[in-house]
């Protein structure tokens, strides 16, 4: 009896003497052995922090165009939204009209309330008011390929925002550019704040609307981050569209408390919005609002969204987009349009805002571009050192 536990002792040790050589991340130790931020892939950790580190500051100046053609005066541009109960949406728009007002320019919003059919309507109507430009604001243009080949036979620009997935021109679907922060930046940074918040260790769950594309796309470049280290897991993938989110999220968010428990740590959201809806579910199962689940949204920014960050009520952070900025963006793209001149190529850094840098702001607003955009519409040129005026 004694030599067997002599030998059961012995095998016990031999093992953890080799587990503490194989295991973890690397050749670090296991994490039984060791605290979490030395067992939970050191290296992708380090990148995690400096790069968030790098995106949460605030002290930043207008790095986009400085240089471009003069206001070309009496223009029309007609606002095609994909659902005006998007916030990023709905804050692109609002840019739209205060750079429409700055340049002197006419601007009408239509809304196509998150179906297909809606926004194929409001594409038509827009075509048929013969605007001088038309903004995709935030669905696939390819949904809406008649619509877009009676403006490219009308002559009319087609400027969108998230409309594709990458930045600037497009030449399938056609459009002049196409305004958004880098999709790979957004997804990689709101990846890295788990990995840097969790010191490696979370158990995550994703919101998207695989309906949209760009969406999907940042939903999967998320996790492929994610699995950078193998210390942060993906529980779930909850698909809910946008416009049904305020329905469908809170019974979500229910069923994955009940499922997973403790083990959901964190979450990432393509949009905001998905976190104003899951509140009420989370207090009513007793998570406290600072976390856990501490909960990122990948994308837009909304005021509600800084509003709960700043209070710590069930959002912990934002990569938002500048969303005034893009509205002022698409105005300038469609004054270049209109004087033949080549898209600015600008496109925006992507931010991280948290309750410790967000300074009680409603919105990521950047300093500079109000200035600078007026600036060269009234023919105010600056030197410039980079292509196509963005130094």
């Amino acid at each position: 009896m004694y030599k067997n536990r002599n030998s059961v002792l012995a095998a016990a040790a031999l093992w953890a003497a080799v587990s503490a050589l194989v295991g973890g991340c690397g050749n670090g130790p296991s994490p039984a052995a060791a605290p979490p931020t030395a067992a939970r892939c050191p290296a992708v950790l380090a990148e995690a922090k400096a790069a968030v580190g790098r995106a949460e500051r605030s002290d930043l100046t207008w790095n986009g165009p400085t240089a471009g053609p003069e206001a070309v005066p009496d223009k029309t541009v007609v606002y095609v939204a994909q659902t005006m109960t998007n916030p990023g949406v709905a804050g692109v728009a609002a840019g739209v009209r205060e750079a429409a007002a700055a340049i002197g320019w006419q601007v009408r919003v239509i809304d196509g309330g998150g179906t297909p059919a809606g926004i194929q309507a409001a594409l038509s109507q827009a075509v048929t008011l013969k605007p001088s430009g038309i903004v995709i604001g935030g669905f696939d243009p390819r949904l809406t390929a008649q619509q877009v080949a009676r403006a490219e036979a009308a002559g009319i620009p087609l400027i969108g925002w998230h409309a594709v997935s990458s930045p600037g021109p497009s030449s399938s679907p056609r459009l002049f550019t196409n305004i958004t922060t880098k999709v790979e930046e957004v997804a990689g940074i709101s990846a890295d704040w788990v990995i840097a918040r969790s010191a490696g260790d979370a158990g995550v769950v994703v919101f998207t609307d695989d309906s949209i594309p760009f969406a999907r796309h940042k939903a999967e470049l998320i996790k492929r981050r994610l699995a950078d280290c193998p210390g942060v897991r993906v529980l779930a993938t909850e698909n809910i569209p946008i416009p049904d989110a305020s329905q469908r999220t809170p019974q979500q968010v229910s069923s994955l408390v009940s499922r997973f428990g403790d083990r959901w740590t964190h979450s990432v959201a393509i949009n905001d919005l998905y976190f104003a809806d899951a509140a009420p579910a989370l207090r009513a199962a007793g998570r406290p609002g600072a976390g856990p689940p501490f909960n990122i949204g990948a994308g837009d920014g909304d005021p509600s969204a800084f509003q709960r960050i700043s209070s710590r009520r069930f959002q912990a952070a934002t990569v938002p987009e500048p969303l005034a900025q893009q509205g002022w963006q698409i105005v300038d793209e469609f004054n270049r349009a209109f004087a033949a001149r080549p898209a600015s190529g600008y496109v925006a850094p992507v931010h991280v805002v948290t309750a410790e840098n967000s300074a009680g702001a409603t919105s990521w607003d950047p300093r500079g571009y109000r200035e600078a955009y007026q600036r060269i519409w009234r023919g105010e040129q600056r030197a410039v050192s980079g292509p196509m005026g963005a130094r």
